[in-house]
């Protein structure tokens, strides 16, 4: 079975042709990284017009590379949320345009769900093969960072979730503060790499719950890069530009609250697998692409872990596709009144 998959649910323009929820015949994707840059961070009006202007040459190409005619798709599928609405609209109309077109069955799907299942994108077995049901999932992103019980296809229960900014919005802020730029979770992992030390920074545990806070971290933060002058981002009266003795204290700095950030999230993704006698661990989003946290979370789980390719982290069509599949599988039905739902839940 063919499945075209489209997200837009964020800034970047994704389109995909996966066969049966495995094999991906193409993924192609259109990065806003550097149109938003220059603000500093995704622009909801600006993101929607790019999607429009990005969609129909993606769709294009997605179906070159993967060799076949919109008349061989079985289904489409598209993300409906959780996202930014005017993003999300412009995925789900130009779904229901295809899907009208071909005659084609349309399934709407979950942003976080696709997620999870990118990883059963990778060659070889699939979690639910490698693992068994019941997994831990952590979907850490930009805008997201929980906590899902996946008991089995489609059976999800939310186990915590942060109660402030998700750990990819932490990353950006951090950036903005020491001056390195957008998207700021890769700047941070840079930035760490260069430190010769770690500035100690603190966690918020919340202790007795599976729930995240990093805005006491974000703060620290800023506090701490205020009192050694290197707040290049936010404070005007700060230096344009670093001596090597301020880039060395901003390195020991990125590299604490990477630290910081990542404990917190194995930690706390552990504790869940430990208490809920999960049998392995799935990690999906954006920040699943950051080194350390890959590393660590494999090197401290006593369960197996299985976290994607970097390229099926960030946002991608194949995983909305795969997801698809898997609805269909369980007797999901296909709905041409979908519609976007920016603050769209993930459950059956």
């Amino acid at each position: 079975m063919l499945v075209l998959g489209i997200e837009t649910s964020c800034d970047e323009t994704a389109v995909a042709v996966v066969r049966d929820g495995r094999e991906i015949l193409s993924n192609v994707i259109s990065s806003q990284v550097a149109v938003h840059a220059r603000y500093g961070g995704v622009v909801p009006e600006v993101a929607s017009r790019q999607h429009m202007l990005a969609i129909t040459p993606i769709y294009r190409a997605a179906l070159v590379e993967a060799g076949v005619a919109p008349t061989d798709l079985d289904a489409i599928a598209v993300t409906t949320g959780p996202g930014l609405a005017g993003s999300l609209l412009v995925g789900v109309n130009y779904a229901k345009g295809i899907a009208m077109g071909l005659g084609a069955p349309l399934y709407g799907m979950n942003h976080l769900e696709g997620h999870m299942y990118a990883g059963w994108l990778e060659d070889g077995a699939t979690p639910e093969e490698a693992i068994g049901f019941p997994m831990v999932c952590l979907l850490v992103s930009g805008g997201h960072t929980e906590l899902v019980l996946m008991r089995g296809h489609g059976d999800y229960e939310l186990l915590g979730s942060t109660r402030d900014d998700a750990a990819g919005e932490a990353f950006d802020k951090a950036a903005r503060v020491l001056g390195l730029g957008y998207p700021g979770g890769p700047a941070i992992q840079k930035t760490a790499e260069l430190a010769t030390r770690v500035e100690p920074l603190p966690r918020a545990w919340m202790r007795g719950t599976l729930e995240f806070s990093f805005s006491g971290l974000k703060t620290a933060l800023l506090n701490k890069a205020r009192e050694l002058n290197i707040a290049v981002g936010l404070d005007q009266g700060a230096p344009a530009g670093l001596d090597e003795a301020g880039k060395e204290r901003r390195n020991a700095l990125a590299a604490g609250f990477q630290e910081a950030v990542v404990d917190v999230l194995v930690t706390k993704t552990l504790e869940a697998a430990e208490q809920h006698s999960a049998r392995g661990v799935i990690v999906g989003g954006g920040v699943s692409a950051n080194a350390a946290l890959r590393a660590i979370i494999q090197a401290k789980s006593p369960v197996p872990v299985a976290i994607p390719r970097l390229v099926l982290c960030t946002d991608n069509g194949a995983m909305i596709a795969a997801a698809a599949f898997y609805a269909m599988q369980r007797g999901i039905q296909p709905n041409l009144a979908v519609d976007a739902n920016p603050r769209q839940g993930l459950g059956p």
